[in-house]
């Protein structure tokens, strides 16, 4: 109820200016023509409210956006949760586990990120959603994986509603000759007849919003997928990445170790419990995080550092193998790669055969970087960064320098 409070009354005034991006303004217009059009379809010409199902239907849509936008707004408002200005943890001998932002004055605490379009450090930090034009992380990972869940879920029943209403007004306006069929938009025979006659303009704007909520439905219910896939492992998308680069580092160096994620209670079920609550306020403080048994509180933190002085994880060197037009979603590239095209503001780069690119970091199908414009050299050249699909791209060997001294820093360790 709280979290409810202070949604109302926008204790953080200056959180409005998080309408005013396309964003929001896209994501409330489909929200907007399809809870509207599903109404007016279900009360004119498909579901009349003087029946019971008609009644009971019709509260079910107004259910699904209220249910909508009170997670949606929850999710941009309420937001992810900051790391207090000047944190520091209480034990002055844990600072050596730990990065430290010039931007904030404070050490990074576990699991959470600087995100340079908030300018903050981000509690559990999961991405920053153009979509809520806020980060997704510790307060209200939960409110935005609701919403993922309730979206696709409200658009099937419009969907639904859609396909009925133009079957059953267009069912006795056909006339079949010998060779042809034919819709007369202007023969309706319903008994009693609708106050609004369903006309062209009627089937037109439903068609569109049948359109957007079939759209909906697919996009949103693949990201919905993707949440639930790492709450269920309790990991953010950032940190699926660290762990990936922690294993590679560990086969690199042909180390006697393995990396266990730390924050992973070895049930599904507990770690559900870590995001989803009865109360809808997460577990913890966002600041300090329960730990499986043998694990460190900063062994993710510890391994972040490893990587940072690790310069061959750290940006892993790729050779371009299959040109990239940079598009937002290429049907080219596979389906999987069209469906899991990373939600963010971050640019995509178009990449051409031969060209050279420094990861950073990714997802399974895709991956962020630097393109290197100057092949001369790897450090201080001018590079484009963004994201690109993985399968146009492959792992290359360093150069013959670099891997000497790696080859020398292997057998050191």
């Amino acid at each position: 109820m709280g979290t409810f409070c202070s949604v109302i009354k926008f204790e953080n005034l200056h959180e409005l200016k998080r309408l005013c991006h396309w964003g929001p303004i896209i994501a409330l217009g489909v929200i907007a023509i399809c809870s509207t059009m599903a109404m007016i379809d279900s009360v004119l010409w498909y579901w009349p409210l003087h029946t019971t199902g008609g009644s009971v239907n019709f509260i079910m849509l107004i259910n699904w956006t209220v249910m909508i936008l009170y997670n949606y707004f929850n999710a941009m408002f309420v937001g992810p949760g900051l790391v207090p200005l000047g944190w520091k943890p209480e034990n002055s001998q844990d600072t050596m586990y730990l990065q430290y932002c010039k931007v904030c004055q404070a050490y990074k605490a576990p699991r959470s990120h600087h995100c340079r379009k908030c300018n903050r450090c981000v509690m559990k930090m999961d991405h920053h959603c153009p979509w809520i034009n806020n980060c997704c992380g510790y307060q209200n990972h939960a409110s935005f994986t609701l919403f993922l869940l309730l979206a696709p879920l409200g658009c099937i029943h419009a969907a639904f509603i859609f396909v009925m209403t133009m079957y059953t007004q267009l069912y006795n306006r056909l006339s079949f000759g010998w060779n042809t069929v034919r819709i007369d938009m202007n023969a309706a025979q319903r008994d009693p007849l609708p106050i609004f006659p369903f006309g062209l303009a009627a089937f037109a704007a439903t068609l569109f919003a049948l359109g957007l909520a079939l759209g909906t439905t697919i996009a949103v219910g693949m990201l919905f997928f993707i949440q639930m896939k790492i709450i269920l492992r309790n990991k953010t998308s950032i940190e699926s990445w660290i762990e990936e680069k922690a294993k590679d580092r560990i086969q690199y160096y042909q180390l006697d170790e393995v990396f266990v994620f730390p924050y992973d209670m070895g049930s599904r079920w507990r770690n559900f419990k870590q995001v989803f609550t009865w109360s809808g306020v997460p577990e913890g403080d966002g600041l300090e995080w329960p730990i499986r048994e043998g694990c460190h509180q900063y062994s993710l933190t510890i391994e972040q550092l490893k990587q940072k002085a690790d310069k061959r994880v750290r940006s892993v060197r790729y050779k371009v193998i299959e040109d990239y037009s940079g598009a937002c979603c290429p049907l080219n590239k596979g389906i999987k790669t069209f469906f899991t095209s990373p939600c963010t503001e971050e640019p995509r780069i178009q990449l051409q055969k031969g060209e050279f690119i420094l990861a950073t970091r990714g997802l399974r199908y895709w991956l962020y970087g630097d393109k290197i414009l100057d092949d001369s050299s790897v450090e201080g050249v001018s590079r484009i960064r963004g994201w690109f699909p993985r399968n146009c791209v492959e792992k290359c060997p360093c150069d013959v320098e670099t891997d000497q001294a790696l080859e020398g820093e292997k057998k050191n360790r």
